[in-house]
């Protein structure tokens, strides 16, 4: 989980530029904990942004002789036992559905040879009671040992078309019209009566199974969602409870330390015709469709070095806080690069472990699982209107994720396709595939990074002021 790169780095990878302005504030008291500063930071970026405030990194270190160190990582350990204990019964749920779905195909197959028995179509349905009568001899008759058809066939020449004869004869009437000897017809006889009750009893007995291992699916079904929604809070704070890897020389192994890692972005759409209209840009501005929208941003990184302190059952921490404040101007596909990288980053990497184990080891059942677990009629109707499927499968909601939909599939919910598209319609990689600025998307960046200098100074000196610290000199 430990940082590759700043948001604040990857946006000037991104823009080859450094921030259009930025202050500093440095805060040591150890009277006074980072709550106090965070807290009004945000609640203060909050109508600035439009609420449109977001936690980029969120990251902590202890140093491992401190006692806050050895209660996180109990806690954490805690949170991975439970979470394990919930996946172990996830995965006997998970075999069991894969042997459920085997059996359900098994039974489907067999039961297709009774139905084609039954069709009009006198190829199929000779094929089909041809198979049939073959599981018999294979299946029932056989128990019979030397008396069985096959046995009779095989051991005795008098009986020697004694199989063919089955297999042609469709019924005891059917009998008397062959040229058989009479010993022969009287086995027939028999057996042909014994096969036709055997046929009708079996079909109904398979279809009651095949039923039952229907409802026990739907059970296991259930029962597999229901752990899923359990697990996935252990496992996201097992996740959360994980520290970066301490690299800064203020931890040391021995101290009583802690390091905290913040980052808040705000941004704000450039309302190009309000703009113009106010003339504050250009008035042709208004005719103009443009194919990308511009921001003016903010980025707070607040980084914190403190002693942690025992305060009933939790911590405080006092110590020094280093607040950054950083104004930027960012448009569409920079911003799309932005959550890319970011998303890459191990900033946003938890539970992609789990992510990949159940997308990969249960893509494959998806479809069965699917086909079980509808109804005949939602079938038919599917094959004949090509209807859209029901979000049924269990692991498309495991642990928050599961397997996953096709673009088509997700439009046909109504769901969002995240993906990096830019503007010319091209997937956003790398800082290259963002299209430079025209004239008029130049104007509108120059405007909007005055916005973001005016509103980055707003936040830093409205703090220091609301904190009875001095004014800047830098603006007045």
């Amino acid at each position: 989980m430990s940082q590759v790169k700043t948001p604040a780095e990857i946006i000037k990878e991104i823009t080859k530029k450094d921030p259009a302005e930025e202050y500093n504030l440095i805060y040591d008291s150890t009277s006074e904990t980072l709550e106090p500063v965070y807290f009004w930071v945000l609640d203060f970026m909050n109508p600035l942004f439009g609420g449109n405030v977001q936690k980029l990194v969120d990251n902590f270190a202890s140093s491992p002789g401190s006692g806050h160190f050895s209660e996180l990582m109990a806690k954490g350990t805690k949170m991975q036992e439970e979470a394990m204990k919930i996946m172990q019964t996830v995965g006997i749920l998970i075999k069991s559905l894969i042997n459920i779905v085997y059996d359900l195909r098994q039974f489907e197959m067999a039961l297709n040879d009774y139905k084609e028995a039954r069709s009009n179509d006198k190829s199929k349905s000779g094929a089909a009671l041809l198979a049939l009568k073959q599981k018999w001899l294979d299946n029932v008759d056989i128990k019979r040992g030397n008396t069985s058809i096959k046995a009779m066939a095989f051991s005795q020449a008098s009986f020697a078309t004694l199989i063919d004869a089955f297999m042609v004869v469709d019924s005891v009437d059917g009998i008397k019209k062959i040229d058989l000897n009479d010993r022969v017809k009287r086995i027939l006889e028999q057996r042909v009566l014994e096969f036709s009750k055997w046929k009708e009893l079996s079909e109904k007995e398979m279809q009651k199974r095949y039923h039952i291992e229907k409802s026990w699916l739907k059970n296991q079904v259930a029962s597999l969602k229901l752990y899923s929604r359990w697990a996935k809070p252990y496992l996201k704070a097992a996740e959360e409870l994980m520290m970066v890897e301490p690299k800064s020389a203020a931890l040391v192994k021995a101290f009583n330390t802690i390091t905290l890692q913040l980052t808040l972005f705000g941004k704000k759409k450039i309302d190009v015709v309000d703009s113009a209209q106010n003339s504050e840009l250009p008035e042709d501005f208004a005719k103009i469709k443009f194919k990308r929208d511009y921001y003016y941003c903010v980025l707070v990184d607040l980084n914190f070095r403190g002693i942690p302190q025992r305060a009933g059952q939790h911590y405080v921490f006092g110590g020094r806080a280093e607040v950054s404040f950083k104004a930027y101007t960012l448009n569409d596909d920079e911003i799309k690069l932005l959550e890319r990288k970011l998303e890459e980053s191990d900033l946003a990497d938890a539970l992609t472990l789990v992510e990949t184990a159940t997308t990969e080891t249960l893509g494959e059942i998806k479809d069965d699982l699917d086909y079980f677990l509808k109804d005949e009629e939602e079938r038919e109707s599917e094959e004949s209107e090509k209807a859209s499927e029901q979000d049924i499968n269990p692991f498309t909601s495991l642990i928050g994720m599961g397997i996953k939909k096709t673009k088509k599939e997700k439009e046909k919910k109504g769901e969002e396709e995240k993906e990096y598209i830019g503007s010319t319609g091209k997937e956003l990689k790398e800082p290259k595939d963002i299209k430079k600025d025209n004239y008029a998307e130049s104007v509108i960046r120059k405007y909007a990074g005055k916005k973001a200098e005016e509103t980055c100074f707003t936040i830093y000196d409205t703090y220091k002021k609301s904190h009875n610290m001095a004014s800047s000199p830098d603006r007045v």
